[in-house]
């Protein structure tokens, strides 16, 4: 994103966990694609800040911050869509190779990954969905 400055931080810490969550999720609030649903769902932006910074946290450095239940609040929006992910992901891996060196940035990558792979499956998959097709024992 132009104007972006790039600094790299050389471990994961508190402050750049924050720095990462507001980069992220001020270029997902301008997205033409996820910022719609983000701005109607969000109502106080510094107070879900804080909250996405304790969620990361609790992931990343294992400080049991996050007491919150991220797959109740995504199964409530009904209008999110595989693309959604897809797109969330791409600015996430974005943002995170600006804050962070390429190692780091790898790990918080592949965490958002399983997070977002999780929560499609909640909302996404359906196995009945598929009828199971059964064939005469022989």
């Amino acid at each position: 994103m132009p104007g972006i400055e790039t600094t790299e931080a050389d471990s994961i810490s508190e402050p750049a966990i924050a720095d990462l969550v507001r980069r992220f999720y001020g270029k997902a609030r301008l997205d033409p694609l996820i910022g719609p649903l983000f701005n109607e769902a969000v109502d106080d932006w510094d107070e879900h800040f804080e909250k996405l910074a304790d969620f990361w946290s609790s992931v990343m450095l294992t400080s049991g911050r996050y007491k919150g239940n991220p797959m109740r609040a995504h199964l409530k929006h009904k209008r999110i869509t595989p693309e959604f992910f897809t797109r969330w992901l791409q600015l996430w891996h974005e943002t995170t190779r600006e804050v962070f060196g390429p190692e780091i940035a790898a790990q918080f990558g592949f965490k958002a990954e399983r997070i977002a792979e999780s929560l499609q499956l909640a909302l996404f998959y359906r196995p009945d969905a598929f009828p199971i097709r059964r064939t005469a024992s022989v």
